[in-house]
């Protein structure tokens, strides 16, 4: 007994070590990250929304060095708004914090099936999924360009959640019994019977909220729409109108209070495609930043552009809803969200952060197909290839972007994985015992009496 009393104060003292040295490089990284980026998108937007707060226009401003302009819709505006108040500096960390704290949800989230899987601790398994992804250029340029890519990506993974959560767990009907007691399956969220509060913690519990994540960062920012669109292509039809219904109704909240701006971002701004940089700039990863640096020209060929863009999403949509059917939703809303990177138009370094994901399947397929004996070369072929490009990919998220994307290697990345990225068939669930028969002592004709 005193035995395992000292082991447990010393195990609680090793976590927090490690719980305070762990924050402590996070603070260092995003400091390092923000010295080298310099907060260069969020000084736009920073300056754009606290002119706009001063009654200015918000699309009218324009940085004094780069001519670059906020490119953001109103309803991120106005969410952002409390961030022009503060300093730069100030809103760049909070922003920065704010991102890992999603970053950290979303491998939790990612990751508790292969713990499970494997009969893991999920906690270490996130960590370590979180602390290699700070590592990589998108999440990097992500706290360092004071974007909010990390914050739609956990909006994002947060529907993926609430879609596994409803799978596990269908919304039915109540027993006609008024007197019946609360059993799993739900009841409906109408039962006048069920206290609101109940109503509240089963639906979470039961994840009836699928989509409302996916339609608040469709309302924030444009590449969300694919999703929004890949939840009909998937057949998630209720959590599809959830996601339509709360976009709309972010975005006409934002017409109520911004009624200028969101008249001018859908009428014009949308469409300038090279408000914050040229489409043939080396920092568009996108397929329309490779054409129009292949062609020469400032833009790429629009027919050429739209035909390979659409036949691409269309390859990536219907591998996901391949990947959905074989019970892989991880993959399905990884191979969306490379498809919506690589259709672009302008997909910079910061908004890759579905490559890292990627790895994470990648690097899982090849140990699940490890996990059991198998002797066929053409299998320790398959599997051998799968984990040396789970590290060759991380190593170019590792690497200094300057050397790669004069290469297009984030582009041709996005297009390869859209293409063959696998997915990871459900485990099937356990046969049922079948009770054991006797063989009749006199067969009879069957539907007779003996």
């Amino acid at each position: 007994m005193p035995v395992i009393e000292r082991r447990a104060p010393r195990a609680a003292r090793t976590r927090s070590a490690l719980v305070t040295i762990g924050g402590l490089v996070t603070l260092a990284l995003i400091s390092i990250n923000l010295s080298r980026y310099g907060l260069s998108t969020l000084a736009v937007t920073h300056a754009a929304v606290r002119d706009w707060l001063g009654g200015a226009e918000l699309y009218s401003y324009r940085d004094p060095f780069s001519q670059a302009g906020a490119a953001l819709p109103p309803a991120l505006a106005i969410l952002l708004a409390p961030l022009a108040l503060l300093p730069l500096k100030a809103a760049g960390w909070l922003l920065g914090l704010t991102g890992v704290v999603a970053l950290l949800l979303a491998a939790a989230a990612l990751t508790a099936p292969i713990a499970r899987r494997y009969g893991r601790r999920r906690a270490p398994l996130a960590l370590v999924a979180a602390a290699l992804a700070m590592l990589t250029e998108p999440v990097r340029a992500t706290l360092g360009e004071g974007r909010p890519e990390l914050l739609l990506f956990g909006l994002i993974v947060a529907d993926l959640v609430a879609l596994r959560r409803s799978l596990r767990h269908p919304v039915m009907p109540r027993s006609p019994d008024p007197a019946a007691p609360l059993r799993w399956p739900l009841w409906r969220v109408d039962d006048p019977v069920v206290p609101f509060r109940d109503r509240v913690r089963h639906g979470w519990l039961d994840g009836s909220w699928a989509g409302v994540g996916i339609g608040l960062a469709s309302a924030f920012a444009v590449t969300p729409v694919f999703f929004l669109a890949g939840l009909f292509v998937l057949r998630h039809w209720r959590a599809a109108l959830t996601a339509l219904t709360t976009c709309v109704t972010v975005t006409l909240a934002g017409l109520l209070f911004a009624p200028r701006e969101t008249i001018t971002w859908f009428g014009s701004t949308l469409w300038q495609l090279n408000r914050t940089e040229s489409l043939d700039a080396a920092g568009n990863q996108a397929l329309a930043g490779v054409l129009a640096r292949l062609d020469g020209t400032p833009a790429p060929p629009v027919l050429v552009w739209l035909s390979l863009g659409v036949l691409l999403v269309a390859v990536g949509m219907i591998r996901a809803r391949s990947a959905s059917y074989a019970g892989d939703e991880v993959t399905a809303f990884v191979l969306i969200g490379l498809a919506a990177a690589a259709f672009g138009p302008m997909t910079t370094p910061a908004e890759l952060i579905w490559l890292v994901p990627a790895l994470l399947v990648l690097a899982d397929a090849a140990l699940r197909r490890r996990a059991p004996a198998r002797g066929s070369r053409h299998s320790r072929f398959v599997d051998t290839f799968l984990a040396v490009s789970a590290i060759c990919g991380y190593a170019l998220l590792l690497s200094a972007p300057t050397t790669l994307l004069p290469w297009n290697g984030y582009a041709f990345a996005l297009i390869i994985l859209t293409s063959t990225l696998p997915w990871r068939s459900a485990p099937l669930p356990p046969a049922q015992p079948q009770p054991h028969r006797h063989p009749a002592a006199i067969p009879v004709p069957r539907g007779s009496r003996p």
